[in-house]
């Protein structure tokens, strides 16, 4: 399977909404991070969520008043559909795009289901695009899993020592701590990340 995502990764993703093969969406805003941005009181950050898929985190920021949320996804059926769900949210802010080729900055990316979708061979070079695109003391936020996952096909997991050793070389500061509000059936499962420029 990771030979398939990485052939075509546009089409493997879109044809995963297609089908309705889509078990990492909850249907609503992540517990964690809603929040999280319920505790931010400057709603105009810059704030990127990748890999968004239903964008659900997008469009409960983007209704509670943070103006400069942008989501980007590589499934063209996944940001239709946004599109269609909020349709007051600014087409320029919405991007049909692979994250690696995002030419912009951000004050805060929410990270949700995106790392653990990618060919963990991709980790090294996540951490240098996230790293990039981040403005000057720009934090990361957000869950991944803490366990081993499937070796062969997303979701692909790992652990805090993996996490801490990975982005070390790219973030001034490094916090992973358990998650304690993850959704039941990921309970126990996933850390909570914030990592600083």
């Amino acid at each position: 399977m990771i030979e398939e995502i990485k052939k075509d990764p546009r089409s493997f993703w879109n044809n995963r909404y297609q089908t309705g093969e889509t078990a990492w969406d909850i249907g609503y805003p992540s517990p964690p991070l809603k929040e999280y941005l319920d505790q931010i009181a400057d709603k105009s950050l810059r704030i990127l969520i990748p890999g968004a898929g239903n964008a659900w985190e997008a469009e409960y920021a983007w209704k509670q008043g943070f103006s400069g949320v942008e989501v980007v996804d590589i499934a063209p059926d996944a940001v239709a559909a946004f599109k269609q769900r909020v349709p007051d949210f600014p087409a320029s802010q919405l991007h049909l795009l692979d994250f690696f080729e995002l030419d912009k900055q951000y004050d805060l990316v929410l990270e949700q289901t995106f790392f653990c979708a990618l060919d963990p061979a991709l980790r090294r070079r996540y951490a240098e695009k996230m790293q990039a695109i981040l403005a000057s003391s720009g934090k990361l936020v957000g869950v991944m899993f803490d366990e081993p996952m499937n070796p062969d096909r997303p979701p692909f997991g790992g652990n805090t020592a993996e996490y801490t050793e990975l982005f070390a070389s790219y973030f001034q500061e490094v916090n992973i701590a358990p998650c304690y509000n993850s959704i039941q059936q990921r309970a126990g499962r996933e850390v909570f990340v914030k990592l600083k420029k």
